[in-house]
């Protein structure tokens, strides 16, 4: 079963950095080494690794991803949200991470983030140790 946690969002689209989440599941996890999947099971929304040291960087994430797929364009899906969809397309709904001694192998400036593009909402954000070191 995995680790699950939600986060709120504020905003019809913004990156929330949810790294210190994803450090806390993998110490209730017990993964000391080996691969971990973090995954968002909704179709408005999704997860990426990116910088988390300028927030400039997420912002014109955002700005050039509003760019690419607008929220207005004469969208067919009655719910309105095809942009949503679209985005969530783009980045993906999930990413892989090493792990060794209990922590998430990043870079220097990098940052696990969860993308809304229908909020505000509650997302779930589900965790998955995969390798030889569960305890």
């Amino acid at each position: 079963m995995p680790h699950e946690f939600r986060v709120s969002t504020h905003r019809r689209c913004e990156m929330i950095d949810i790294t210190t989440s994803v450090r806390r599941a993998i110490a209730e996890l017990g993964l000391s080494e080996g691969a971990l999947v973090v995954f968002v099971p909704h179709t408005t929304a999704g997860v990426t690794i990116q910088e988390n040291a300028d927030p400039d960087v997420v912002h014109d994430f955002l700005m050039e991803l509003a760019k690419i797929v607008p929220f207005e364009d004469g969208y067919r899906h009655a719910e309105g949200n095809s942009a949503a969809h679209l985005k969530t397309s783009l980045v993906g709904s999930s990413v892989h991470l090493l792990v060794e001694r209990g922590e998430p192998l990043l870079g220097t400036w990098q940052g696990v983030y969860l993308c809304e593009f229908d909020g505000p909402r509650t997302r779930k954000v589900w965790v998955k140790a995969v390798g030889s070191g569960v305890v």
